[in-house]
């Protein structure tokens, strides 16, 4: 990893917070060795600096959702004006501008009972100006979620602070109750029970319970949104690379092992991996593009995209 802005206690805690995002300052003090209110008010600092956000997500597959990889090519005149209309929708979980502003990226996830690639697509702006359009399903996560990109404990203190794997056949039905809740847990994944209780109107109590299910079950997680230039990596990158079917598995698995790596996904389409990375500066890209990325397997067409604004990154 490159050199970060942050020092080495931030980076300890954020790393603790990656492997438990509702830990409580006290624990996290206690393994990192330092006081719960030096914890706190590192985080306080590093949160009002717009560095840090913690954020509740759900597991798409767990709670009966699709979630759908999309490009938009258009005009540069027209991609702030429709990344901004898409970033608004709350079926979005990210929206990036890309190449130069001719392209916007974005993750759209859906109930999979529906035809959800059409039910974004119908709804898109309707100007000329748009270009084309695919939607691609996002089928399995090599990384990604509630993996950390920072590496800053050692594995005891990992192992102290780290949440439980939840089992593979995890699954939850979410009622309007638990959206309400986790729009709030969405904004402030740290936000405490008084506090939801008091905007939801149920019991603390119920919630505490309701949320200790959603984790168990792997349905519910918590992220740690980190501003990638605090930690000097701003030059990130989109990647769609098109594998033979039966080295998918390896490739998948391998590059998510990169330490550049932020998100590695199987989907449908002519580009079966797709990938998010950060490297310093474009000159360490090449190196990666020419050394990790050219070692792997089967690799028969690759697509690059640099992202020059990221307007969603929930």
């Amino acid at each position: 990893m490159a050199r970060s802005d942050l020092d080495e206690l931030d980076l300890g805690i954020l790393h603790a917070l990656h492997l438990d995002g509702r830990a409580s300052f006290t624990r996290i003090g206690e393994v990192l060795g330092v006081s719960d209110q030096t914890v706190a008010r590192r985080y306080a600092r590093l949160r009002s600096d717009s560095r840090v956000r913690i954020s509740a997500r759900t597991d798409a597959a767990r709670v009966g959702e699709v979630s759908w990889c999309v490009r938009i090519r258009c005009v540069p005149s027209v991609a702030l004006t429709i990344g901004r209309a898409l970033a608004r929708r709350s079926d979005t979980s990210w929206v990036k501008l890309a190449s130069g502003g001719t392209e916007i990226m974005c993750m759209v996830r859906a109930a999979s009972d529906r035809d959800s690639s059409a039910l974004l697509l119908e709804q898109l702006p309707k100007t000329p100006n748009v270009t084309a359009v695919t939607a691609n399903c996002l089928l399995h996560v090599y990384y990604g979620g509630a993996q950390s990109p920072v590496d800053a404990l050692s594995a005891e203190q990992a192992a102290a602070l780290r949440w439980p794997e939840p089992p593979d056949d995890g699954q939850a039905v979410l009622s309007p109750e638990d959206r309400t809740l986790l729009d709030l847990l969405a904004a402030d994944g740290r936000m405490g029970f008084t506090e939801l209780a008091a905007a939801t109107g149920r019991p603390h109590t119920t919630l505490r319970r309701r949320v200790q299910e959603l984790r168990e079950c792997g349905a519910l997680y918590f992220d740690v949104d980190i501003d990638h230039r605090a930690l000097r990596l701003p030059m990130q990158t989109m990647m769609w690379l098109s594998v033979a079917p039966d080295r998918l598995v390896e490739a998948g698995e391998a590059m998510a092992a990169h330490p550049e790596a932020v998100f590695v996904g199987a989907t449908t389409g002519s580009s079966n991996l797709y990938a998010a990375v950060l490297c310093p500066d474009p000159t360490a890209f090449y190196r990666y593009l020419s050394t990790r990325v050219a070692a792997l397997p089967a690799i028969q067409h690759l697509e690059t995209a640099p992202v020059i604004q990221t307007l969603k990154a929930l």
